[in-house]
């Protein structure tokens, strides 16, 4: 399987570097690997120099939504593996995610567990993030619970599913893996194969807004899903939201 890398980023050069490397460093080499440039202002042209091989695209500063399905249309590949700019995959990542997905054919996308690491220290994750890979649905009805960093997924699904919502901020990720989970299998591969970092600046997953944008994403959903069981679980999340609130 042919598998393209993408990263998007926005100012952030050195934590790049160390993104590429680790993908330089999988056990299984990647076919393609694309950065898209949302905008800097720092280094981060530099990237064509320091890696030749890798595929830079530059637009103007539009979002990390716009930056991913920007790498998307240029993705060459059947497979596409994201990666953000602040985090790095361990080695074997690649490697076990092609051999869940040829084992499993039909399975279109697949995520795996990960290790958080905040201001350079190993954070314990709260319970209630604990992967379970049973219903991934289900399990990412409060909050999203799949790190794109650590996502293989069929290009054509992506396609099927209009990719990214680049009208929302943060949550794009939330929004596209509900949608995906509503009505395709998404299997957990239960190894921690990312290092998720914390603690710098110009992190979107901090902002305080996020559960409002979320309750918005599924009032959204629940208007298009045609599964009742599904439409039902999402009006109790959308109660429990509301009552959070007040």
């Amino acid at each position: 399987m042919q598998i393209t890398a993408i990263i998007p980023t926005y100012n952030r050069y050195t934590l790049l570097k160390r993104a590429i490397k680790s993908i330089l460093a999988q056990t299984q080499s990647v076919d393609e690997i694309i950065v898209v440039d949302d905008g800097s202002t720092d280094k981060t042209q530099q990237i064509q120099t320091d890696f030749p091989n890798v595929s830079y695209f530059y637009q103007k500063n539009r979002g990390v939504s716009s930056a991913r399905n920007l790498g998307i249309h240029h993705a060459k590949s059947e497979w596409i593996a994201f990666l953000d700019s602040d985090d790095e995959w361990l080695p074997q990542k690649i490697e076990k995610q092609s051999i869940l997905h040829q084992t499993k054919d039909k399975v279109l996308m697949s995520y795996t567990a990960e290790t958080w690491i905040r201001d350079g220290k190993n954070v314990k994750i709260p319970k209630k993030y604990r992967k379970i890979g049973e219903d991934a649905f289900v399990e990412n009805l409060s909050y999203c619970n799949i790190a794109p960093s650590s996502v293989m997924i069929c290009k054509d699904l992506l396609l099927e599913m209009k990719c990214f919502d680049e009208t929302l901020e943060v949550c794009e990720d939330y929004a596209l893996w509900l949608k995906i989970a509503s009505t395709h299998k998404i299997a957990l591969l239960n190894e921690k194969l990312i290092n998720k970092y914390a603690g710098h600046d110009e992190q979107l997953g901090f902002r305080k807004d996020m559960d409002i944008i979320r309750l918005q994403i599924l009032q959204r959903l629940a208007k298009n899903i045609k599964d009742k069981s599904k439409t039902l679980l999402i009006e109790n999340e959308i109660i429990a939201k509301i009552k959070a609130k007040q």
